[in-house]
């Protein structure tokens, strides 16, 4: 099977799913150098062969797993972000929906955050577009009048740092920290900044 083609039965899926879901454990604990394609086949009780029909390498696991957090961030934030009446309401509702999914994935999250030696490109490709649909949101919000005028790519970065950072403070590194506290501290920042 070619690098990147799908498998066409219902068994073939559920077995590529098996393999990146062991991977995203083995890679996220072991780290990407020492995790290996024995180490993942192992944890999918996989044969080593069949990992070689669904993938051509430890390598494009691992982007594909970069990719997958990124779309699972992408759509549990539009799904939370769907009933807000105006964007100061979504800013909160998205920053919620981060930091579920890193608490969710961790080690898809270390992953993402490994990519940055492993797989720059891959690193960037996943903030890029990330940056790029926020900013987007953000220049539509400022056109109808429900947050104020500046640059928007900007803005969208500084507030993809605040997630970012909060994510690895508060989720990562403590197990039992109320998100809603850490949103709602964070929101009246990005609402009201620090000015008295």
């Amino acid at each position: 099977m070619p690098t990147n083609a799908k498998p066409k039965t219902k068994r073939g899926m559920e077995r590529r799913a098996k393999i990146l879901a062991a991977a995203e454990q083995v890679i996220g604990e072991k780290g990407f150098t020492a995790a290996s394609i024995a180490d993942i086949t192992r944890a999918a009780d996989t044969a080593l062969g069949t990992f070689y029909i669904y993938f051509s390498g430890k390598d494009e696991v691992f982007r594909e797993l970069v990719q997958d957090m990124g779309h699972a961030t992408r759509s549990q934030a539009t799904a939370h972000i769907a009933g807000a009446t105006n964007r100061l309401e979504a800013e909160r509702a998205g920053l919620k929906a981060y930091l579920t999914v890193v608490r969710e994935r961790p080690m898809q999250y270390r992953i993402v955050e490994e990519a940055r030696f492993v797989d720059p490109e891959a690193y960037r490709e996943y903030y890029s577009e990330f940056g790029k649909a926020y900013a987007d949101q953000l220049d539509q919000a400022a056109n109808k009048g429900e947050i104020s005028d500046g640059d928007a790519e900007i803005r969208a970065w500084a507030l993809m740092g605040i997630a970012k950072t909060l994510g690895e403070r508060f989720v990562l590194w403590e197990d039992d920290v109320d998100i809603d506290r850490v949103v709602d501290e964070a929101h009246d920042f990005i609402c009201n900044g620090l000015a008295p």
